[in-house]
């Protein structure tokens, strides 16, 4: 199905595409790739963590490419990151000793480590800064160098899960010991029921919308009861492959920005000595998607009548390439399909 088929309709979809320049030529003012990446980073580490290849500037490339479109540009990421080969895969990265930007705690007020506010939108008034439209960015980022160059380096000290201590006590639940390879929704195909590893890479690539409106229904009632954000923690994790010269030896490749969230809830009703947990970890600075992915990791093990307890609901429906892809096309004609349509309803009547 494409307009190909309609007389002219290769010239008009060369056109169509043609124009799409006019619409971003609106100005002469000209937006670098480096600008969005680095002044609308929340944006760009949605796209890379929906996209599920972490490049801040291929992300921005992205964006810029299509008008900003969050959809189209994790469709344009997830597609060059197909193309790229995959030669190792890293090992298992211990958030323990992730430097910590960011690290609070809903369920208790003393934490070993501390609690560290960090940058966060949380407590800003929410009011239009018109200001910003007069302002000059060389000169504030020459003032934000001049404040760090000032500071004293403090020793970088790995923060200790909320958990541990829980966990010590025999209060949390724990998963069963899982020594399988994860697998990889990339090249592998998503099958029911999911395995856990399965689970949590598809949460963590899908639409941030979709998963915060379902972790929203369970907390209105349509599903488990309110949980605790035991510990946000967001900071930066150090990855490493092994060796080929010596596979006890592993080599740095650098490291990532991450948001990891654990969140606590009452057990099932099997089990009310316990609390139990649910998990989410995304790309970059995405505090909601997160939450959201913990609340409905926790109802996915649940499981139950509502539609964030059921695994292939969730997984299945909250691809945004999938999602958007779907509604998109039906944009497409379907001459055919509803002409008949039109019949069925001419001969009922």
């Amino acid at each position: 199905m494409a307009y190909v088929a309609v007389s002219g309709g290769k010239e008009a979809i060369e056109e169509s595409i043609k124009l799409l320049d006019f619409y971003k030529s609106g100005t002469d003012k000209d937006v670098e790739i480096e600008a969005i990446e680095k002044k609308l980073s929340l944006l760009v580490d949605r796209v890379m963590s929906e996209a599920g290849l972490y490049s801040g500037t291929y992300a921005a490339l992205a964006l810029k490419q299509c008008e900003g479109s969050i959809e189209e540009a994790v469709f344009l990421l997830r597609a060059y990151r197909s193309t790229l080969t995959r030669n190792y895969y890293t090992n298992i990265v211990d958030t323990g000793n992730m430097r910590v930007v960011r690290r609070i705690s809903a369920a208790f007020k003393d934490i070993v480590g501390g609690q560290i506010l960090g940058a966060t939108y949380d407590y800003t008034h929410r009011l239009i800064n018109f200001d910003i439209n007069d302002e000059n960015a060389a000169e504030i980022r020459k003032t934000m160098l001049n404040t760090i160059q000032e500071q004293t380096p403090e020793e970088i000290v790995p923060c200790p899960r909320v958990s541990d201590e829980l966990k010590k006590e025999g209060l949390i639940d724990r998963y069963a010991p899982d020594n399988r390879p994860p697998h990889d929704v990339t090249a592998n195909l998503l099958e029911f029921p999911a395995e856990r590893s399965a689970r949590l890479q598809t949460l963590a690539r899908a639409d941030t919308g979709f998963i915060s409106g379902l972790a929203y229904s369970a907390l209105r009632g349509f599903g488990q009861v309110h949980p605790t954000v035991g510990e946000l923690r967001c900071g930066y994790v150090e990855l490493y492959v092994p060796s080929l010269l010596d596979d006890s030896e592993s080599i740095y490749i650098g490291e990532i920005l991450i948001t990891e969230v654990e969140c606590f809830n009452s057990a099932d009703d099997k089990n009310q000595l316990k609390l139990a947990v649910g998990y989410g970890a995304v790309f970059g600075r995405n505090e909601t998607k997160a939450i959201s992915m913990a609340v409905i990791d926790r109802e996915l093990d649940n499981g139950g009548p509502y539609p964030a307890q059921n695994e292939e609901f969730v997984l299945t429906h909250g691809d945004s390439l999938e999602m958007n892809g779907f509604i998109s096309h039906l944009k497409l004609p379907h001459y055919v399909t509803f002409q008949s349509k039109l019949d069925a309803v001419r001969k009922t009547r």
